[in-house]
């Protein structure tokens, strides 16, 4: 079982000054999901080398199980460190791909045409594409086989307006998760803010928010088997 990690490399929020990149717990809690099953994980970047993790993930409050985990495990931190470069990877080599959120996504992941060419693949090899939070914005650009947007006429979730503005980054980011799948003619659905959530449509898996990340995970194994 090869699984692909895609993260984002992008780590300005806007014109805030301010840091982001992915979310640790959207990462952390998939990773050890499927490697403690056996997944062979490899993790990639647009850029490569180092993925920045957003400073509002790695707080004390932010903390989980699997957060802990990774804050002592050296190889996985290693592989955090090392990425691999997007456009050196086929979707023929996987059996499945998961992108974690966190804002940076938001700006590289939705308008990289590597990306974008690359769910398209795993999409016409019919192997399960995974997406958790802000990851959804990976989709933005991308086309299903019939030529229409890939989430065109398909349940979808993904961080919700109410959640935006709960971190009050509506006007911070270039575009709002929900609204865009939505516009992209998804049939969106959520759960109350911040509650674990996901749907399956098909192949396509996505989860609303961090605590959503094991649920994505969880549904991404069970359509590897």
């Amino acid at each position: 079982m090869k699984i692909l990690f895609v993260l984002t490399s992008h780590d300005q929020l806007g014109d805030t000054g301010k840091k982001t990149g992915f979310w640790v717990e959207e990462f952390a809690a998939p990773y050890y999901a499927l490697f403690d099953k056996g997944a062979e994980i490899t993790v990639a970047t647009p850029k490569g080398g180092q993925a920045p993790i957003d400073p509002s993930s790695d707080t004390e409050d932010a903390q989980t199980k699997d957060t802990k985990r990774f804050k002592e495990d050296k190889a996985a931190q290693d592989v955090i460190a090392n990425t691999k470069v997007l456009s050196d990877l086929d979707a023929s080599d996987f059996d499945a791909v998961f992108y974690p959120g966190g804002h940076g996504p938001l700006w590289d992941l939705a308008n990289d045409v590597t990306s974008v060419k690359l769910i398209e693949a795993f999409n016409e090899q019919e192997k399960p594409i995974a997406f958790v939070c802000h990851a959804p914005a990976a989709l933005k650009r991308v086309s299903g086989t019939d030529g229409n947007p890939l989430v065109k006429g398909k349940k979808v979730t993904g961080f919700t307006n109410s959640e935006e503005e709960a971190v009050q980054l509506t006007n911070v980011v270039p575009f709002l998760v929900e609204d865009m799948l939505q516009e992209n003619g998804g049939i969106y659905s959520k759960k109350e803010d911040w509650a674990a959530y996901a749907v399956q449509d098909g192949n396509l898996i996505t989860g609303q928010n961090p605590a959503s990340s094991e649920l994505v995970a969880e549904k991404l194994l069970a359509a590897l088997k």
